[in-house]
């Protein structure tokens, strides 16, 4: 062999050195950042930091968030890391209004509750209260007295039976920009049709359906008035057809304005 190529082991020795210095540095370094993290999270763990500093409630447009809150079983102070979510949803599902509900930590220490509540699609008129009904085709208990119904038409005449639970049923097909769009609706019972209804519209327009059909031929209603006359109001007849009869002078609807939303 050439003497260049011969290494002698006391010129090995300061290079071995150095690489099992390098080695143990790095493991000292391993060492101290574990031994910093797990006293970090101890302290964190016992410290008010790991509590609940704030709940946030997001979603939800009929139930008050305190409400949610109080549902929830959760309260500011509680360990963060002690929270079930399972058992969170299970209480606010005794509230028959939400549908759905996720919930999510967001550290170091907020919860948040994001809610789907069911739609309501239509409030029940019975002896001057205001009973919800959401899409569900539950019958909540009454608005306070006076509060007055928005975001779904008043139902009047009605009462618990296979004409409301038919309606209910129609209603909860219809897309919420036409759902707005109805102001009351009656229940008008015929020979021919003991499921027929009166339906007055926000825009002064009346409709003669039945909720048999209502969800099918309602869903046109933007086209057809699309057709008429602004100015011209009168009954807008959908039980078979489709065909439109303006009111006689001095008829704008004859229950128009008895009840709700209809006030003038």
């Amino acid at each position: 062999m050439e003497k260049g190529n011969i290494v002698s082991i006391e010129e090995r020795i300061p290079k071995l050195k150095q690489i099992r210095k390098k080695k143990a540095n790095k493991r000292l370094i391993m060492l101290l950042s574990f031994f910093f993290l797990l006293i970090g999270a101890v302290v964190y763990l016992q410290s008010p930091l790991s509590h609940i500093k704030d709940i946030r409630i997001q979603g939800n447009k009929y139930i008050a968030s305190p409400q949610i809150e109080a549902l929830s079983g959760l309260s500011k102070g509680d360990n963060i890391w002690e929270v079930d979510k399972e058992q969170v949803w299970r209480s606010l599902k005794r509230d028959p209004q939400i549908k759905s509900a996720k919930v999510s930590l967001a550290f170091p220490n907020h919860i948040n509750i994001q809610v789907e509540e069911y739609r309501r699609i239509g409030y029940l008129s019975k002896e001057s209260r205001y009973y919800p009904i959401i899409q569900s085709g539950e019958l909540l208990k009454p608005l306070k007295k006076g509060d007055l119904p928005d975001y779904a038409p008043i139902l009047v005449d009605f009462s618990k039976g296979d004409a409301l639970s038919q309606l209910v049923l129609e209603l909860s097909k219809l897309p919420p920009e036409i759902l707005n769009s109805v102001s009351e609706i009656y229940n008008d019972p015929k020979k021919t049709d003991p499921y027929h209804l009166v339906i007055f519209m926000n825009d002064g327009f009346e409709v003669s359906a039945t909720s048999r059909s209502l969800s099918d031929k309602l869903i046109h209603y933007p086209s057809i008035i699309s057709q008429l006359n602004p100015k011209v109001k009168g009954v807008i007849d959908l039980e078979v057809g489709s065909y439109f009869k303006a009111y006689e002078k001095g008829n704008n609807g004859s229950r128009k304005g008895t009840d709700g939303k209809g006030n003038e």
